[in-house]
């Protein structure tokens, strides 16, 4: 081996300062990166771009309801037949009622409410009549499906035709548009 032609660097020669001072240095990252440490990994993705649908609600419920009946001071109400869905797209159910007067004799006039429920609210309330009692109508074929109310409505032609026996027929179905429900007739008055 071969000299050096160099003197030797004092720098280069190990001391025992030379140790305490690398392993200082060592300790102090160490503790350092303890102390700034990123936040803790997580195998749940999360997406805040995109709307959660909302959580689902309980339908309204027709009994817990006040319609604009008056079926007088003995008489009660009568829900003869209910039907649930998203009417109006906003993810929250209504309730569409089939209503009369419960009387033992006769067949009184239906009605066809809409009944929605704001969160928090324990009663519902009635937002559309689709048939008014007064129009003295009896309500068959009532159905909800794809957003859509569909009944067929017995009738009378004249004041002059008995409230037993109804001798027009009509179909109707009613669908949520530009903030109102709208009635159409998918077949023509018919007589019975």
């Amino acid at each position: 081996m071969q000299p050096s032609a160099v003197p030797e660097l004092a720098h280069t020669t190990t001391r025992p300062i030379h140790w305490v001072a690398t392993a200082t240095a060592v300790s102090g990252v160490i503790a350092l990166s303890s102390v700034l440490q990123p936040g803790s990994a997580t195998a749940a993705q999360t997406h805040t771009d995109t709307k959660t649908p909302p959580a689902p609600t309980a339908p309204p419920d027709p009994a817990k309801a006040h319609f604009p009946l008056d079926c007088g001071p003995t008489t009660k109400l009568l829900v003869r037949k209910k039907a649930t869905g998203d009417l109006d797209g906003d993810g929250h159910p209504e309730t569409v009622a089939l209503v009369r007067c419960d009387t033992a004799m006769g067949t009184p006039p239906d009605g066809v409410y809409v009944l929605t429920q704001a969160a928090g609210t324990t009663r519902p309330r009635v937002v559309a009549t689709l048939v008014d009692p007064k129009d003295r109508l009896t309500v068959t074929d009532f159905a909800l499906r794809d957003a859509t109310v569909t009944a067929t409505l017995l009738g009378y032609s004249s004041p002059d035709v008995p409230s037993c026996c109804p001798d027009v027929k009509n179909r109707a179905k009613w669908q949520w548009k530009g903030g109102a429900f709208i009635r159409s007739a998918p077949t023509g008055a018919q007589n019975v």
